[in-house]
């Protein structure tokens, strides 16, 4: 792979990186809340319904969190990968990784048949 493709897709990584790990930073902030907050104990009493939306929203952002975490993770193991010289490199067979699946997924770590194997066991 060109060294200038691989400068913009580093780019593009470390674009992406910071974009996580202020998503990350603000589900952070909004988990913050007071133990009363989080088991529905509060001097209004609200309804069942909604406690049961907040337990909800609550769910859906850790699960949106735990996502960009491994999102953040996979970034950073593609810019080690760029730093140690191994970058587009299927990290399970060795082979090389299109150009295309980069430009597309530059986080990729595995090339295409070795992803697809993945996927059907």
């Amino acid at each position: 792979m060109e060294a200038t493709d691989i400068k913009a897709l580093r780019s593009a990584l470390e674009a992406e990186r910071a974009k996580l790990a202020a998503e990350i930073e603000e589900y952070e902030r909004e988990g913050h809340e007071t133990l009363s907050d989080v088991s529905g104990e509060n001097n209004y009493r609200d309804h069942m319904a909604d406690q049961g939306s907040a337990t909800f929203a609550r769910e859906l952002d850790a699960t949106l969190e735990g996502q960009a975490r491994e999102s953040l993770a996979q970034i950073d193991r593609a810019l080690s990968r760029i730093s140690d010289g191994k970058y587009g490199t299927c990290i399970r067979c060795g082979s090389e990784i299109a150009a295309e699946r980069l430009e597309v997924m530059p986080e990729a770590e595995l090339c295409l048949a070795c992803k697809e194997r993945e996927e059907n066991i």
